[in-house]
């Protein structure tokens, strides 16, 4: 069964999208037709609708030597200076100008990469563990199963319509980086390597964790499972309300979680029935590079199950790397066997396959990242970009680094914060320890900019939960609340976790003396 849709027949569609584009630029279409429009494309105007942003798709978050080559080479080009690792693994190229928009996204399908369905309601970026085939102690390397689940999913793109986007993704351990579990459509590995299967799940409002509509799935019948979600999304979800339209919603108006497994199961009975074979054979790379024999040591180096062998971990403050850091890298990488980047779901990219002298290199290419596990906090690309964002999430993390920095707060002392502009969750911050959400609040009559405040939130399989929201802090002082927190937890000598777990009431209490009413 041949599923795989050649990249460069995308390129029919092209010479519309430039069309609508020129004319929304032009002044002639307003900024919500154009939306609903640039969305196939992977396109959409930023705030001040003057300029634009292209998303690239990074399936299952790889990012190839041809790919990096392609898009360090339309950085240089097209001088640009915004790029941002989203935590659906894939990379945005903001600031841009129309023509290069169009540019870019017909020259992207040369190097493999589509940006076709990165917007609008269509299967989106399929997630995979980012160490996936290089990771001690994973289950099993998941990435082949991602690659082609996403290669399935670009054949929805024209299809009958779903009521909104499909968020696959793939893990392979409990570590849950994908967040599999709470996915619209999740694939969990198991030991034995079969696949535990979670259905309607996601973030924003109304968020849940997924169902468990299937255990021990061979790795050979994935496509079966995505065609029974979409089956089930278009039978069942919500086209009337967008609001309501998301697959989590189905979890309710189907009638809870028993009678969601059932409806979804009937699909997929319909898909096996049908006759239609989507049984895949995938091909597991191996890595057989030589080690040279050093040992870096830094916390930003991994190593790998793949003996003598290393990757580096680069997380840019906000997910944000400079442009000159960014084509550094490529350069570097043209020239290293087997090395590639992998993008992480908390926007951090892990470049893997290295040799310890090359590992030492990049940890001196990549040394204007995160210097600290705090540093590495999630945000989504904010409301000075995003048309629908409410508050600027990166100005509120970089003025968050700032002070945590000039305060002298040692590392561990605080934990990885995540950062939404709005509630759709974009920088997840309904899964972290200590989340932020955009909101305004009134104070003596003005409003002011603010966020709320969530708590104890986990990703990890089997002890998933949601975030506990706290009440609203005011932007200005959020920074003082975590240098206040930072320091009471490292004068208690212990890490972050640690200290939580000993003092379960303690982060509540002294968030209360930030909120306001």
């Amino acid at each position: 069964m041949n599923y795989k849709i050649d990249p460069q027949s995308w390129k029919q569609d092209m010479p519309a999208f430039r069309e609508k584009t020129i004319a929304f630029y032009n002044g002639e279409i307003t900024k919500k037709d154009y939306k609903g429009f640039s969305g196939l494309y992977g396109s959409y105007a930023q705030k001040d609708g003057k300029k634009g942003m292209l998303r690239l798709r990074m399936t299952a978050g790889r990012i190839t030597k041809e790919k990096l080559a392609f898009t360090a080479e339309a950085i240089q080009e097209h001088k640009i200076s915004r790029i941002h690792f989203t935590t659906c693994q894939t990379v945005q190229l903001h600031d841009l100008q129309p023509d290069t928009i169009c540019t870019l996204a017909e020259e992207a399908l040369s190097s493999g990469i589509v940006t076709m369905g990165g917007g609008g309601d269509f299967p989106r970026n399929v997630m995979c563990s980012p160490l996936s085939g290089v990771e001690s102690g994973e289950y099993f390397d998941v990435l082949p199963y991602a690659e082609a689940a996403g290669e399935y999913l670009m054949n929805f793109i024209k299809a009958p319509k779903m009521p909104r986007k499909l968020k696959v993704g793939f893990s392979n351990s409990p570590a849950n980086l994908t967040h599999a579990t709470y996915r619209d459509l999740g694939f969990a590995a198991n030991k034995n390597g079969t696949f535990d299967v979670y259905s309607a799940g996601g973030l924003g409002n109304n968020p849940r964790l997924g169902i468990k509509v299937a255990e021990s799935v061979p790795p050979s019948k994935i496509l079966y499972y995505i065609k029974a979600m979409w089956l089930t999304f278009c039978a069942y979800g919500n086209y009337e309300n967008r609001a309501k339209a998301r697959t989590r919603y189905m979890q309710d108006s189907l009638g809870g979680a028993e009678n969601y497994k059932k409806a979804y199961l009937e699909k997929l009975d319909e898909v096996f029935a049908s006759g239609e074979n989507l049984d895949i054979t995938v091909n597991v790379s191996s890595v057989s590079k030589q080690p040279d024999g050093n040992a870096p040591e830094s916390s930003r180096v991994i190593a790998q199950k793949q003996e003598g062998l290393y990757t580096v971990i680069w997380h840019p403050i906000g997910g944000q790397p400079s442009a000159e850091s960014f084509c550094r890298l490529a350069e570097y990488l043209a020239g290293i066997r087997d090395a590639e980047i992998r993008l992480s779901p908390d926007e951090s990219a892990y470049i893997v396959n290295l040799t310890g002298k090359e590992a030492e290199k990049i940890l001196e290419l990549t040394k204007d990242g995160a210097e600290s596990l705090f540093e590495t906090s999630v945000s989504c690309i904010g409301a000075s970009i995003c048309q629908i964002g409410l508050r600027d999430s990166q100005e509120l993390l970089l003025s968050c680094v700032k002070a945590v920095r000039d305060a002298e707060i040692p590392d561990g002392a605080l934990p990885q914060i995540h950062i939404s502009g709005c509630p759709s969750s974009c920088g997840t911050h309904q899964t972290g320890e200590i989340g932020f959400r955009g909101a305004a609040k009134s104070v003596d009559g003005k409003v002011q900019p603010a966020f709320v405040l969530y708590i104890n939130g986990c990703q990890t399989q089997g002890n998933e939960s949601m975030g506990k929201e706290i009440g609203t802090i005011l932007q200005k002082d959020i920074p003082e609340f975590l240098v206040t927190l930072g320091k009471t937890v490292a004068l208690s000598g212990q890490d972050f976790h640690t200290w939580r777990n000993a003092n379960p009431e303690e982060l509540e209490r002294m968030a209360a003396n930030y909120l306001i009413a």
